[in-house]
């Protein structure tokens, strides 16, 4: 059974920073590309970054580059996300995701999720 299970999130002022992380395990994930997204309150489920686990390429959505960085560690079939310079408008429930497809940042794509975890900045 594949399962994707974050940790990480928090409380943090406006300014700090924090490391989630997408413990995978289940299958051999090297041909998927593995992602992250959030969710507000009210507001639809939106791309954040994504990389492939073979190789390594990423891609991030504009609100969030030179911010956020996304990587991987194959030894321990984990994936990170990296946030510095948080902002009162990245609170959000962060989910992980995986997806067989190459490029993609649709969340229906992705077939497998993670329970999310909860991130909040405050002003």
């Amino acid at each position: 059974q594949v399962q994707l299970v974050e940790s990480g999130g928090g409380l943090v002022q406006a300014g700090g920073s924090l490391r989630l992380s997408c413990a995978v395990s289940g299958r051999t994930f090297s041909s998927y590309t593995m992602g992250w997204f959030r969710q507000a309150p009210g507001k639809e489920r939106e791309f954040v970054a994504t990389i492939r686990w073979s190789g390594g390429r990423t891609y991030y959505t504009d609100s969030v580059k030179g911010r956020f960085t996304i990587s991987r560690d194959n030894a321990k079939n984990t994936v990170f996300l990296q946030m510095n310079s948080l902002k009162p408008e990245d609170t959000a429930v962060y989910y992980c995701a995986a997806s067989t497809r190459i490029l993609t940042t649709t969340p229906g794509t992705f077939a497998y999720w993670g329970q999310g975890t909860q991130v909040t900045v405050s002003s």
